[in-house]
């Protein structure tokens, strides 16, 4: 019990004991339980309790107090089996591995501790017998009748008890003092998306425009003591059903049930994978887990980072025994290729998507800018029997000989490439039993030398059976990748109004800033989608797609391609540096390729939007009372370019990169390297005055994802994440490109009409103080870099937190939550946080009392918070 961190604060089973109503009644005047039994207890608290509870019972951080006045009013007017049946629940770690007798043992401590008198007769380790001894006030007293029998839909052994008032919910103190009184209907969220349509939507209506800015953080849970050490990028979305709310945690992705209302834990999971955890190309806490339930059947679903999926008891974290094998199915195997279990390249952070029985499943790879082999993991989707594990089907996104699209990699390219996996959040229509699978993209994010041909199923939206997996229908966003442009986000569902008749439609947000919209029965698109002649290649062996598919409507929703327009303008010697810089690197419109890259140039193409959006794996949201879409997205520009691969390496001829000089210098203009300097090799980038690798070649950098941005701190992350630094060439410390740089978009989906679209994120300090700025009026200018936000629409308003911190008048650095009128954009309030959103918000209300919970970290790592009104 060294991580016992459950509240002993619920209502717990009751059971019929009639045998038990037989026996001779005992009352706390004659004692019910041994002094011996309590000093055993004792020890059994000292041992394995204590760290967490501490060792005056009075609890430590979201281990809740075991002595005193609140777990005296918390359990009084329970029965000890209540008690009895928590206690085996712990550790978190290991749930039931306590041996009743020192259950009941720990059991007897506390209520000796609680000033409860001891007695000749031991305390029963029997379970009838204990449902008849309650605990009332100062005393334990034998209950008059027996013990009462389940109710329909209650809560299950080992669920805790609803929180005692009076208490503060948060971490030191963090939290409000008591619960107000409220009554209303309750509203949970029981998928990533909040449904099956990945709306992110709560129709929860407590909080408005009139007291956004009187919310405050009702609880909070730090998440640093997961796992080995803090997580700095928390992107999880919880889920709420019956007052629980489940999420994933913790650099080792620990699964936690927290109460709903006062963030109390009920219980955890956590699986140490050793080597092969270690060896995940897709670690931490993850985006969160999926739920099922079935009668008093209730399973909470997700996948580790060892890409094992798991199957728990949704009351107590225990594996579900009868699922895979004790609980766990290894997604290594039965993917129809050999790979090592402890180092293959296959993982996710996406939660599986439940759809009926059916548990769809995807994988992801590690960054591709310089992949060690053209011979990676392939990608795949699966759907597994909810119940039992068993795989039902498998749909390669590769295709296989004979297989459709396979002609579509030419030179038989499709037997040796790998990736093609399904990485971000799925979408699904029950009604017509349909998922709708995002596809990224091959191996190698920029060269595609290796993989002549358009490469179906790449960068595709694919509608499958649910319960075959058979393709219905599929469409291609970008033929031939080199832009790192894959799907990364959940597809929106939503029935609209084409010409006076509804039409079940789906949408698809991507990375260069586009919306696809398809009837999501057939695949047709709603608006004409135009097939036109784009840049190409002049990269050896490469062979781009002459055109590209382009939306007509609706407009898109980031600057798309580079032009002098695109360059910083807020003064006149800004604009004029940033034309310098950019004479170094090629410019054009929206897919121009990457170069390879040159010291005498062009160092890289000029790319907008980035590698990374555009949009990312957050998604949009969606308003079904207006039909109105709601997105984020960052602006940054991204230098795409290629060097050739080091044999010693990769196989691959060319990777993502920039050429280097001969040795360490200063940066050019903008931290563009002057020749000699060096610039960033495969894989990275130079920072402004960073030292070049020695020998004066390009280079083959590690696993990083391609050239990346060039500039001060700046580096390449992983897909949809990672990266620092400001991004893109600088010009005196400030993004080459203008403002704004982020930015929340909504449409009208009936017309395709953009409705609003504004600066988001505050200005960050770096370039609010910047000297070149200093005496202009500037508005807010939103937050360069990797700033993937998701955004939360309720019934009243549009919510998103920042991408970045800035100091506050008060010199408190700060993030800030924000809320907006869904039909204008007004902004209409904001609360601090104390660092960026770095997982999407939710919202979920309980008796009327709304809450809107989110993940928030940085580099003193991360919280998930609860807001609240007071």
């Amino acid at each position: 019990m060294r991580q016992l961190r459950g509240g002993f604060t619920g209502l717990l089973l009751f059971v019929c004991a009639t045998l038990a109503a037989q026996q001779p009644a005992r009352s706390s005047s004659s004692g019910v339980y041994t002094a011996a039994q309590a000093a055993a207890g004792e020890k059994v608290y000292f041992e394995k309790c204590a760290a967490c509870h501490g060792d005056d019972l009075g609890g430590r951080e979201r281990a809740p107090a075991l002595g005193g006045g609140p777990f005296v009013e918390a359990w009084s007017g329970k029965d000890l089996r209540q008690l009895v049946d928590r206690i085996q629940t712990m550790p978190p770690t290991a749930p039931g591995s306590l041996p009743p007798a020192d259950a009941v043992a720990l059991t007897a401590f506390l209520l000796r501790d609680a000033q409860m008198p001891s007695g000749p007769t031991a305390l029963p380790t029997d379970r009838e017998q204990l449902a008849r001894i309650t605990f009332v006030g100062g005393a334990a007293q034998v209950a008059t009748a027996p013990a009462a029998p389940p109710r329909a839909g209650g809560p299950p052994p080992g669920g805790a008890a609803p929180a005692q008032a009076g208490r503060q919910g948060g971490r030191q103190g963090g939290g409000r003092q008591g619960t107000p009184a409220t009554t209303g209907p309750s509203i949970g969220w029981t998928t990533y998306g909040a449904n099956l349509a990945s709306h992110r939507y709560s129709a929860a209506d407590q909080i408005t425009r009139d007291n956004f800015n009187r919310l405050t953080v009702a609880w909070r849970l730090k998440t640093d003591f997961l796992g080995p050490r803090p997580d700095t990028l928390y992107s999880a979305t919880p889920l709420v059903v019956d007052r629980t709310l489940y999420t994933t945690a913790g650099m080792r992705r620990a699964v936690i049930a927290l109460d709903a209302v006062s963030g109390e834990m009920r219980w955890m999971h956590s699986e140490d994978e050793g080597i092969r955890g270690q060896n995940a190309p897709r670690n931490g806490a993850g985006r969160g887990v999926a739920y099922w339930a079935s009668g008093n059947d209730r399973r909470i679903i997700y996948v580790t980072p060892g890409y094992r999926m798991l199957a728990l008891d949704a009351g107590t974290g225990r594996p579900i025994p009868t699922f895979g094998s004790a609980g766990s199915v290894d997604l290594k195997l039965e993917a129809d290729q050999q790979v090592d279990l402890d180092t293959a390249e296959l993982g996710l952070n996406a939660t599986p998507l439940v759809v009926g029985d059916v548990i769809v499943v995807g994988a992801a790879h590690r960054a591709g800018g310089s992949p060690r082999t053209m011979r990676n993991a392939r990608g795949m989707v699966r759907g597994y029997d909810v119940r039992t594990g068993k795989r039902l089907w498998i749909f390669n996104t590769l295709p296989r000989p004979g297989e459709f699209g396979y002609d579509t990699w030419l030179e038989n390219s499709a037997d040796y490439n790998g990736n093609t996996g399904v990485w971000g959040q799925m979408s699904a229509d029950a009604d017509l039993g349909l998922v709708y699978v995002p596809v990224e993209m091959p191996t190698g994010d920029y060269y595609g030398g290796h993989r002549p041909g358009n490469n179906v199923f790449a960068d595709s939206l694919v509608a499958l059976d649910i319960k075959t997996g058979k393709r219905k229908w599929h469409f291609q966003t970008v033929h031939h990748d080199v832009w790192d442009w894959d799907l990364a986000c959940a597809p929106i569902l939503f029935d609209m109004q084409v010409n006076g008749r509804t039409v079940k439609a789906v949408a698809q947000p991507t990375k260069h800033a586009f919306l696809f919209v398809f009837n999501r029965e057939t695949g047709e698109p709603i608006w004409p989608i135009e097939e036109r002649p784009v840049p190409q290649s002049d990269a050896p062996k490469e062979r781009t797609s002459p055109t590209q598919p382009f939306p007509t409507r609706p407009a898109p929703f980031d600057r798309q391609g580079v032009s002098e327009n695109d360059l910083i303008d807020l003064t006149p010697a800004l604009k004029a540096e940033a034309l310098e810089v950019a004479k170094r690197y090629k410019m054009g419109p929206l897919f121009t390729p990457p170069v390879v890259s040159s010291l005498d140039g062009p160092l890289g193409t000029l790319t907008l939007p980035a590698e990374v959006g555009g949009a990312n794996w957050p998604g949009g949201s969606f308003d079904p009372a207006n039909n109105h879409l709601y997105i984020h997205s960052h602006t940054q520009v991204f230098v795409n370019a290629l060097v050739p691969g080091n044999p010693a390496q990769t196989d691959m001829a060319y990777v993502g990169g920039q050429a280097r000089g001969g040795g360490a210098g200063p940066a050019g203009a903008g931290g563009a390297p002057a020749r000699g300097a060096g610039a960033a090799g495969a894989g990275g980038a130079a920072g402004a005055g960073g030292a070049a690798r020695a020998g004066g070649t390009a280079e083959a950098g590690g696993a990083a994802r391609g050239a990346g941005p060039a500039g001060r701190g700046a580096g390449a992350g992983g897909p949809g994440g990672g990266g620092g630094g400001r991004g893109g060439t600088t010009v005196q410390g400030l993004p080459l490109i203008k403002p704004p740089y982020d930015q929340i978009t909504a449409y009208n989906m009936n017309t395709g009409e953009i409705v609003w679209q504004k600066t988001h994120s505050s200005t960050p300090d770096d370039i609010r103080n910047n000297p070149a700025l200093k005496g202009l009026n500037l508005p807010r200018l939103g937050q360069p870099g990797r700033t993937f936000i998701g955004t939360l629409t309720t019934r009243n308003l549009v919510i998103a937190g920042e991408g970045g911190v800035h100091t506050n008048e008060a010199g408190r650095r700060i993030a800030l939550l924000r809320a907006y009128d869904k039909l204008t954009g007004e902004d209409v309030g904001a609360v601090e946080m104390p660092a960026k959103q770095t997982g999407s918000p939710m919202s979920y209300q309980v008796d009327g009392r709304q809450f809107i919970v989110l993940a928030v970290s940085g580099n003193d790592g991360a919280e998930l918070l609860a807001y609240a009104l007071p």
